[in-house]
């Protein structure tokens, strides 16, 4: 982030902020003086688009990196919760998955309504369980969650994830996916904050880029930091080089962020150009004398279509209407990691629907790739390692970005200052 300054922009063929350009020939001054008045724009636009988005570009950025591992952070902390005696047989001895969902059930006030259900990540780890329960007089519900070892159907323990009031009080995940996703204002109030600085992050960065692209093609001066430079170049260039290296995972978490915040009028607009389909849409359809399949019964159903890849979470019907929806991740071309979302009517077993990332329509296609993208997961392991190392990157450009316009604060007021003192000016 950089700020407007009467002072030439940043690189102009080759040259730093500060140093004077060299003599032009004549045909070149004019395309010189386009150049720079339109690097001059961009300039401003870049730095007033990440002042206004910086703040909260650096809390959503190092919450975001920690909760790349949300999982693994939560297990760390409780481990009496999340950690179970695996069986030999690993999760061939698994229970049923309806006995472990009715012990869950069982754990929790009635009115509780089943959210998402998180399969183990490995055979060592209980079902983790969120249940939402309505509050009298509170829009927002109370989150709880409950653990249940596979192999015994015991609950390991519970706790409240989130509830309305004060955020100290919340789990330390659960704190930070709060200040990640609202700043601890509230869904309503906080999350569109979030949602235009996004907005405004993926500008910044779009428009850093045009202002960073070398005129004259020295690519080596515009991707390396200058060797033994005084600290205002080093600075300049740290700010350039974390920009440049970060760009591409940057501009897909800040949109895909966009999606997260603004589902419902992102989908919209994608609409506007490919058909989209939302998973809420599909329901099932009672059938007179047939009694609702079991959870069990429904991922046979799925498994049977789709057996490839492992079951992440899943949630199941809580109405008459409702569905099971089944989300698997599977790898595929040796890099990437895919997810794969299957509908299922709660009576037929009929597959209403599958999300899928790469068939169907080119709304749908993009729209399941944005959580994959902003989790990082869409490149497993390497993949969430940069999307948390990208959440750095934010705070680094905040603070490069911020000496660079102190810096260029005090080189103006320098000039001025120069100009006050010489002979005939008033």
């Amino acid at each position: 982030m950089k700020a407007p300054t009467a002072i030439p922009g940043p690189v102009l063929r080759g040259i730093p902020d500060g140093q004077a350009l060299p003599d032009a020939p004549l045909a070149d001054g004019g395309r010189l003086s386009r150049l720079k008045a339109r690097r001059k724009l961009w300039l401003e636009a870049h730095f007033w688009l990440g002042a206004v988005a910086s703040l909260v570009l650096v809390l959503a950025g190092l919450t975001g990196s920690a909760l790349v591992f949300w999982q693994e952070i939560d297990g760390w902390l409780n481990p009496g919760l999340h950690q179970v005696q695996a069986a030999p047989a690993g999760r061939a001895a698994y229970l049923p998955l309806s006995r472990l969902v009715e012990a869950a059930d069982a754990a929790v006030p009635p009115g509780a309504r089943h959210s998402t259900l998180f399969y183990p990540r490995h055979d060592g780890l209980a079902f983790w369980f969120f249940y939402e329960l309505p509050v009298p007089g509170q829009e927002a519900a109370t989150v709880l969650d409950v653990f249940v070892d596979p192999y015994s159907g015991k609950v390991t323990g519970t706790r409240t994830w989130m509830r309305p009031g004060n955020p100290l009080d919340l789990p330390l995940v659960s704190f930070l996916f709060e200040l990640h996703y609202d700043l601890l204002l509230g869904w309503d109030k906080g999350s569109w904050i979030v949602g235009v600085a996004g907005m405004l992050a993926f500008l910044s960065m779009l428009t850093g880029l045009i202002v960073w692209w070398p005129l004259t093609g020295k690519w080596k001066q515009a991707l390396t930091l200058k060797r033994r430079a005084s600290a205002e170049r080093l600075n300049h260039d740290l700010h350039k080089t974390f920009g440049v290296y970060s760009a591409a995972v940057l501009l897909a978490v800040f949109l895909s962020g966009v999606y997260l915040t603004f589902g419902d009028q992102f989908r919209g607009l994608v609409g506007c150009f490919s058909a989209v389909t939302p998973l809420k849409q599909f329901k099932s359809t009672p059938l007179p004398g047939v009694r609702p399949l079991s959870l069990d019964e429904a991922v046979a159903r799925a498994d049977g279509r789709y057996p490839e890849g492992r079951l992440y979470w899943f949630s199941v019907p809580d109405s008459a209407d409702g569905t099971f929806v089944l989300t698997r991740h599977f790898d595929f071309g040796g890099v990437f990691m895919g997810r794969r979302q299957i509908v299922v009517d709660q009576y037929s077993g009929a597959i209403l629907h599958v999300a899928e990332p790469l068939a169907g329509s080119g709304g749908n296609v993009f729209l399941q790739w944005q959580w994959p993208l902003h989790s990082g997961q869409a490149l497993r392991m390497p993949g969430r390692i940069l999307v948390s190392l990208s959440g750095l990157a934010c705070a680094v450009l905040f603070a490069t970005g911020l000496i660079r316009w102190l810096q260029k604060r005090r080189a103006r007021r320098a000039v001025l200052g120069r100009r006050t003192v010489l002979p005939g000016r008033p």
